[in-house]
């Protein structure tokens, strides 16, 4: 999920976390009130600013967890997904978007687009 659409879908955020909680995650930082914010990646020669939604750990690997919603900005979603992506296969992370009812035609659609089929897709 972008910055501006933080605001709106916090509850969609927060249904999340319990949910990765529920699987049995741990130290889980997400970019929302009353937990510890994830590292933030700054674009070099911008002054865009990358964070994943959530950050937690699951039998000593890191996880990284990024909310698909509908957004107005697709194309800045998918530069995200992107450096994500990358981002774990060259620390050996997980990365996996986590979506919900009423959004998985655009998740779908936004995967194709950039060829991210490798992705893990979580469906709540």
């Amino acid at each position: 999920m972008i910055t501006q659409d933080k605001a709106k879908y916090s509850e969609e955020l927060s249904h999340s976390i319990s949910y990765l909680e529920s699987l049995g995650y741990s130290k889980i930082k997400a970019d929302i009130d009353g937990y510890e914010t994830p590292k933030s990646y700054l674009k070099k020669g911008s002054k865009i600013e990358v964070t994943p939604d959530i950050v937690a750990e699951k039998e000593g690997r890191k996880h990284i967890f990024d909310l698909s919603l509908k957004s107005q900005k697709p194309r800045l979603l998918k530069s995200k997904w992107l450096f994500l992506n990358t981002l774990s296969q060259i620390k050996s992370y997980r990365f996996r978007i986590i979506t919900t009812r009423g959004h998985y035609k655009f998740t779908n659609e936004t995967i194709n687009d950039i060829n991210l089929n490798t992705v893990k897709l979580i469906k709540i």
